[in-house]
């Protein structure tokens, strides 16, 4: 058993813009962080994980950065940074920094001086091209809507932006690009940063041939993501930033790689690679979505569920660690979409945590989550605040290819800003979060949905995350015990033994509103059990032939 502080750890990611607002502007910053170190301290994590904070022009909310060594001005300053450092430190808990590597802004001083021409030595610093005949390079659409190209009127050629046009790619092929990345990781590591998030990590490299993409039905632009990730280069530059940069075994490095699954993750953390702990992946993203944004279907626990999360769980060892999460800034709330967020709301987010918390991985909490907060399923356009939302209102609803109707369901559904909206503190106004006009609106739900209410109810989904974290923290079968699913078959019960080397564990979930009946398969042999801890009042002892309430989890300490 290798043990180390970020598999044992209970982490929590933080969307610094959403979370707590001290200086009167309707935006979170880091003294909102420091203030609420105790409110963390009480749920029970001790890593916690910031969204973007350097400075940026906030294009796309931090992740497009104009200096890597100084903090976002609505955030605060590098004192209030080497604070939040120092306090988190006094309570053991860790700090994980998300750095962007893939672009930069375009109010970055590399890239002002990458337009200016042509010689420019910063030129190379960014993927420039002349185009074909007077129109870009190729048919490469952006992940925001539109074209990837964007022409640049000064020098008459064209930059690559997966993202933003206001997020120009980097060329990781020129060196000078890494030398640079590099000495400003190594900048945050003397700060006392423990472990770091690389943002779109495996698009670093891309196939500068630039061929054309298949444009499928109902594109506009061609699908190019082949062409611009998971490149086998990509592998040299992660091995260069961990030899260069991360050599006291101290930090933990994780990388957001979409398009990888627990079946070739190991390309990336597997033990021998000497790359990335621990990968961020998109497997829950899509869950119950339907063939169109505006349109949901029900969950397929079997193919959706068990096959994805068991996937992760029963990899090789040496294949890697991995994160467990239900939602993070890119996604939408976890109860709305994986849950039932109105006539089960508790059962469900408490059912759910019980998945997180109880399996094999470093589970990573999304603020808000411990409350069970949900979509904001009220908003309308003028209420969402993600680039990409208005990008691609233009791109569907105005060429008339999606009503405006349509549309709205589906950001209700679907949309990034679902999972940004500002912390639910209490009842007050604004939710506690700020005394001033928050940036994005709050969800209108914050009255009955807070930290306040859910402190002083014994019975609150934030109380029921405590026990779990406090059963995990306890119990080192949790984070490294053998995972053996049972009933793998079953469509509506999720169940499974960790089993460690004097005790097990046995979860049982129902992930729907029936009352189905859980029975042991005749080859699992269990000898004695005691319910330790369940979403509903439970007085029975028998872990056979139980009929579970909807929505209900429980976690049986067992012998076998």
């Amino acid at each position: 058993m290798n043990r180390v502080w970020w598999k044992e750890g209970i982490a929590y990611q933080i969307y610094v813009r959403s979370f707590k607002d001290t200086n009167g502007d309707g935006i979170g910053d880091l003294k909102g962080i420091i203030e609420k170190l105790d409110y963390l301290k009480y749920l029970g994590v001790n890593i916690i994980y910031l969204n973007p904070i350097n400075k940026s022009p906030n294009d796309d909310n931090g992740y497009d950065i104009s200096d890597y060594y100084d903090i976002m001005d609505e955030f605060g300053t590098i004192d209030d940074f080497k604070l939040l450092i120092e306090e988190m430190h006094k309570r053991d808990m860790k700090l994980i920094m998300d750095l962007v590597i893939n672009h930069t802004s375009d109010e970055h001083p590399w890239f002002v001086e990458s337009r200016k021409s042509k010689d420019n030595p910063y030129r190379d610093y960014y993927i420039w091209h002349p185009g074909k005949d007077g129109n870009p390079p190729n048919n490469w659409g952006s992940f925001f809507g539109g074209s990837a190209w964007e022409y640049d009127e000064q020098t008459g050629e064209y930059y690559l932006h997966l993202f933003s046009k206001k997020m120009p790619d980097l060329n990781w092929r020129n060196e000078n690009v890494r030398n640079e990345i590099i000495k400003m990781i190594q900048f945050w590591i003397d700060m006392g940063v423990d472990g770091f998030r690389f943002d779109a990590i495996n698009h670093l490299e891309k196939d500068f041939n630039f061929p054309d993409a298949e444009v499928k039905e109902g594109q506009i632009y061609g699908d190019f993501i082949k062409y611009v990730q998971n490149l086998p280069k990509v592998h040299d530059y992660i091995k260069e930033i961990r030899r260069r940069a991360f050599n006291t075994g101290h930090h933990v490095l994780i990388g957001e790689t979409g398009g990888i699954s627990y079946h070739n993750a190991y390309l990336y953390t597997g033990v021998d690679r000497e790359e990335l702990d621990m990968t961020f992946h998109f497997d829950m993203h899509s869950v119950g979505k339907g063939e169109k944004d505006w349109e949901r279907r029900k969950i397929d626990l079997v193919k959706e569920i068990k096959e994805k999360m068991s996937g992760w769980q029963m990899r090789d060892e040496k294949e890697g660690w991995c994160p467990i999460f239900f939602s993070n800034h890119d996604s939408t709330r976890t109860v709305s979409r994986l849950g039932n967020d109105e006539k089960y709301h508790r059962e469900s987010a408490k059912m759910l945590a019980t998945l997180q918390l109880t399996q094999k991985g470093t589970p990573f909490i999304y603020y808000g989550d411990e409350i069970g907060m949900t979509n904001a399923w009220d908003f309308e356009l003028e209420d969402y605040r993600d680039v990409a939302v208005f990008n691609k209102y233009r791109d569907f609803v105005e060429s008339g290819l999606v009503s405006h109707e349509n549309y709205i369901k589906g950001l209700h559904l679907t949309s990034r800003d679902n999972a940004r909206t500002p912390m639910q503190w209490d009842d007050s106004k604004n939710a506690g979060f700020s005394e001033a006009t928050p940036w994005i609106r709050v969800n209108s739900n914050y009255k009955d949905i807070n930290v306040k209410a859910q402190m002083q109810d014994e019975n609150s989904i934030l109380n029921y995350y405590r026990r779990l974290i406090e059963l995990r923290k306890n119990n080192l079968t949790l984070v490294y015990g053998d995972f053996i699913e049972i009933n793998r078959e079953h469509e509506e019960i999720y169940s499974y033994i960790r089993k460690g080397e004097d005790d097990a564990f046995l979860v049982i979930v129902n992930f729907f509103d029936g009352t189905p009946t859980f029975n042991l398969p005749e080859d699992v042999k269990i000898k004695e059990a005691e319910l330790v801890l369940s979403n509903y009042k439970c007085d029975d002892k028998n872990v056979d032939g139980i009929t579970l309430k909807p929505y209900e989890a429980r976690i049986y300490k067992c012998k076998l």
